[in-house]
């Protein structure tokens, strides 16, 4: 379009049009978050209630679509990728908060409401299994039309089981929209329906923010903890794992040192414990205490090293035994006596 032709388009709106396309303008400008909202179906009541309930947390703004289209149009943001969005009973809704934020929040605001013949169902239709509260009449006959199992029981109008009697995408004909309003029942959610929210360059889609928060954030968790086992076990040090990494290196360094015998001022405490646990479990198997030496005599072995004891014990009367089929008889006499010195000289 030429600069003259530009000219002329713009000098043949009205002015109180140009007037409202730009609060429009101000108002997409205003927000971090705009998205087109529809509002077919909704009662005018209950779209004030639901104006006031988003209050300080979004704001809905209608007007024309031709209007809103050259609004979007002439905000230099992208935004104009809103504009397949308006068409039919139509507005636009503004936050500061992230669109996952204002998606939910639009739900939430939806309300139960009836449904009227002609109108295509939103998801399968249930009548309860249970009470009417309906004095016994024509109505029994009413609900067996639509296909409810019902029947007269002590003296009410019952529904023996939970019955479909509609599926998702079926037209509602009269008769059923009779019989669901006489119980009660309002089988459709009344709301803003976003159809789809502009922020930071990016058009999103109301399946893409359609998301179970709690999945989501147990999904985020166990990435971390993924990221975290990774970071450990092949010993990347980031801010979040330094410390794990240190207290790790540290138990190795140690165990090394315990392992070797290093004997330095942090590992004097537990080798001396690991030999003193070493000593009582050799004494414990001395039969003849007059060999040992009187602070020993007595002693038990330790809890955690008498099972390892008794196992190395069966283990070597049983090399004994091997043993004594494979060579000759051993002097008794003479190994008593050299055990009672070599103890002697140990412990003397």
């Amino acid at each position: 379009m030429s600069e003259a032709e530009s000219v002329r388009k713009t000098e043949t709106v009205p002015e109180w049009k140009q007037a409202e396309v730009d609060e429009l303008v101000d108002f997409l400008e205003r927000y971090d978050a705009v998205g087109v909202v529809g509002v077919t179906g909704i009662p005018s009541r209950q779209l004030q209630s639901m104006r006031r309930g988003l209050h300080g947390t979004a704001e809905v703004r209608m007007s024309r679509n031709t209007l809103m289209t050259r609004a979007v149009e002439q905000v230099d943001e992208g935004l104009e990728q809103l504009a397949t969005e308006i068409n039919g009973e139509v507005a636009f809704v503004g936050s500061n908060d992230n669109p996952f934020g204002l998606f939910k929040e639009l739900e939430a605001s939806k309300t139960p409401a009836p449904i009227g013949a002609g109108e295509v169902a939103p998801n399968d239709i249930v009548i309860p299994e249970g009470d009417t509260g309906v004095d016994p009449g024509p109505f029994v006959g009413e609900l067996q039309t639509v296909g409810a199992s019902a029947r007269i029981m002590e003296g009410s109008i019952k529904v023996t089981e939970d019955s479909k009697v509609l599926e998702a995408g079926e037209t509602v004909d009269q008769d059923l929209a009779d019989v669901l309003s006489e119980m009660g029942i309002e089988p459709k959610e009344v709301g803003l329906d976003l159809r789809a929210v502009y922020a930071d360059g990016v058009l999103f889609e109301p399946d893409e923010l359609e998301i179970d928060v709690e999945e989501y954030r147990a999904d985020v968790q166990a990435a971390a903890s993924a990221a975290r086992n990774l970071s450990v076990n092949s010993a990347y040090p980031t801010a979040q794992t330094v410390g794990t990494l240190l207290g790790k290196a540290a138990g190795e360094a140690k165990s090394v040192g315990l392992e070797a015998t290093i004997v330095n001022e942090e590992l004097a405490p537990d080798l001396i414990g690991t030999a003193d646990a070493q000593l009582r479990a050799l004494a414990a198997q001395i039969e003849d205490e007059e060999a040992l030496p009187e602070e020993l005599q007595g002693v038990e072995a330790p809890a955690a090293t008498t099972e390892s004891a008794e196992e190395d014990e069966q283990d070597d009367e049983t090399t004994d035994a091997e043993d004594a089929d494979e060579s000759e008889p051993e002097d008794d006499s003479d190994d008593d006596s050299d055990g009672g010195e070599g103890l002697g000289e140990m412990f003397g």
